[in-house]
């Protein structure tokens, strides 16, 4: 299930948004700060090009390229 950005609390959508950036694994190499990381993957949410999924079997949320997300979830987008 997509969940569209605008519907996330400014706070909640900054939450998820460091919580990715700081997660195992999502360090780039090169020397940015959070704040210019989490403005970065705002910018491809907003754009469309990143988009929150909530995976209501597990109760978990992740972050995917559109090209990931299954073209089912598409299909109202």
């Amino acid at each position: 299930m997509l969940i569209p950005h605008e519907l996330l609390d400014p706070q909640t959508l900054q939450a998820l948004l460091e919580d990715f950036v700081t997660r195992d694994g999502t360090d780039n190499g090169y020397d940015v700060s959070l704040e210019q990381r989490v403005e970065r993957l705002r910018r491809q949410i907003e754009s469309g090009q990143v988009l929150i999924v909530f995976h209501p079997e597990s109760g978990d949320t992740s972050l995917a390229h559109r090209r990931d997300v299954p073209a089912e979830y598409l299909k109202d987008d």
